[in-house]
């Protein structure tokens, strides 16, 4: 399996990174802009196994921003992310929740998750998602995003790092200005890319 896979799609991977990261559980909460895009970066370099959870259907205003196309509208956002990321890789294990996180199943949702990405759109879910996660989960790290907002100002897009806390964006755009698809998915990648390196114990 990991022979094939190193012969094939992920040829091109760094070496000697592609059997952690197939091995590899990690956790989205949220399948958005931030997280179906974080999905999508994981799923490319090989992460074998993503937890989705999202309880939206896709509208024709997240398309300039999240990876869903023209023919998704309507659908569930986790079964229509599932398909997307089956294409890039079709070895890929899903575990897919339509439904809300809350702070009571949180911890029993993604309970096999090594890393959780945070990719929440209110500010008062973020909160409770790092304070239960961490609580909870003080050993496996969260990747979380504060402040995309906004076109352009690519320096301010920073991680910040505390313990097994991580913090993707500029911590104070407000989301009520607009988004960007470009923006957001510089977060995304980021986020994508400490996860990535948190598995495969690179430099964050």
């Amino acid at each position: 399996m990991i022979m094939d896979m190193e012969s094939g799609i992920f040829k091109r991977n760094v070496s000697g990174s592609t059997k952690r990261l197939a091995a590899a559980t990690v956790g989205i909460a949220g399948c958005g802009g931030i997280g179906s895009n974080t999905a999508v970066y994981l799923t490319r370099a090989g992460v074998g196994n993503l937890i989705l959870v999202d309880h939206d259907s896709i509208e024709e205003s997240n398309l300039n921003r999240q990876h869903f196309f023209q023919n998704d509208i309507g659908r569930v956002k986790v079964e229509a992310l599932a398909d997307h990321l089956r294409a890039i890789n079709p070895s890929i294990r899903l575990k897919l929740h339509d439904t809300r996180l809350t702070a009571d199943n949180l911890i029993e949702i993604y309970g096999d998750a090594q890393i959780l990405i945070e990719a929440f759109d209110r500010a008062e879910d973020k909160h409770w998602l790092l304070e239960k996660w961490c609580s909870a989960r003080p050993d496996r790290p969260v990747i979380g995003v504060s402040g995309i907002a906004g076109i352009g100002n690519n320096a301010s897009i920073e991680l910040r790092t505390s313990g097994n806390i991580h913090i993707v964006g500029d911590e104070r755009s407000d989301p009520q200005i607009g988004l960007c698809g470009a923006r957001v998915a510089i977060a995304a990648a980021i986020q994508a890319n400490t996860a990535i390196a948190l598995i495969t114990g690179g430099e964050v």
